[in-house]
């Protein structure tokens, strides 16, 4: 099958007049022909019936139709943006971003925009209520996020990018001193977190830790953005747990950040996006992103 006869074959299921599909398409009506008759001998069905006097597009006919528009367009849209991204590098990619991802993504978006200025990037905040149709319904071509957020589907392919350790923060005058803290070192404090609606994996990761101390977490607020919630941290209203590129974005003026000393917190993050995706430059950040994944450098400096 190639693009030719599906161009043929759309032009005569519209006009149902093999002379006018040639007229239109600038073939010879035996061009036309021999086309549809291809086509037909790959699917093994006959797509038109043809008298002296009519074309009558078959009931196959009519199930491939819309399947054929939809190639032809993205199709076009492929050939529009491969010779636009080869004239002058232009394209564009979505990127979605859970609430917890942003130094990987960071790194990794900064040295596309170098390698490939021409290139739109929009970044949005992934929304979390109905993940797979995020990933596969073309609202994003690439969503990082941890991977066990990520749900089951054949649909959606990823790659492993890093995996973060979990650090403890709190107000900058807290009583908590050095470089690092036991968990059970919060037993006796308020907890100011990411909502759960927003940040699901880290939240659960938060409580099974808690609950591995024993702990039975003192959770006086959560909150849905990182503003908001470093405003109460840095106020002393509670003490945070969080991925540490999370804290690394926090001033440090206001707030410090402790290691985790007695348990291994690394929470594993991917990037997903729909198998087979079908905008053109997406090889190129794929390629981008593999450079840094599992990458030896700290990313996440404090």
């Amino acid at each position: 099958m190639d693009m030719n006869q599906l161009v043929c074959f759309v032009t005569v299921a519209q006009t149902l007049n093999f002379s006018e599909a040639s007229r239109r398409n600038y073939l010879s009506q035996s061009t036309v022909s021999r086309y549809i008759g291809e086509l037909e001998k790959e699917f093994g069905v006959k797509l038109f019936t043809r008298t002296r006097r009519d074309v009558v597009i078959t009931n196959e006919g009519k199930t491939l139709l819309p399947y054929a528009v939809d190639m032809l367009s993205i199709f076009n849209k492929a050939k529009t943006v491969i010779n636009e991204l080869h004239e002058g590098g232009k394209g564009k990619i979505t990127v979605g971003c859970d609430s917890t991802s942003m130094s990987f993504p960071s790194r990794c978006l900064a040295d596309f925009g170098k390698r490939y200025p021409g290139i739109g990037i929009e970044i949005r905040q992934l929304d979390a209520a109905d993940r797979a149709q995020a990933i596969t319904g073309g609202d994003y071509d690439f969503c990082f996020m941890p991977r066990d957020m990520v749900p089951e589907s054949s649909g959606i392919e990823t790659l492993l990018t890093h995996s973060e350790p979990l650090v403890i923060v709190s107000a900058k005058k807290s009583r908590f001193k050095g470089k690092s803290l036991s968990l059970s070192a919060l037993g006796e404090e308020r907890l100011v977190l990411l909502s759960e609606s927003s940040a699901p994996i880290l939240f659960m990761e938060i409580m099974d830790l808690l609950r591995t101390f024993h702990i039975s977490p003192h959770v006086d607020s959560s909150y849905d953005d990182m503003v908001s919630l470093y405003m109460a941290i840095s106020s002393g209203m509670g003490v945070s747990i969080l991925p540490k590129s999370l804290a690394a974005f926090a001033s440090p003026s206001q707030t410090s950040a402790f290691t985790v000393e007695d348990v291994d917190t690394a929470v594993p993050y991917v990037m997903a996006w729909a198998k087979g995706i079908a905008n053109p430059v997406a090889e190129l950040f794929i390629s981008t992103v593999r450079k840094y994944a599992l990458g030896e450098d700290d990313i996440y400096d404090l």
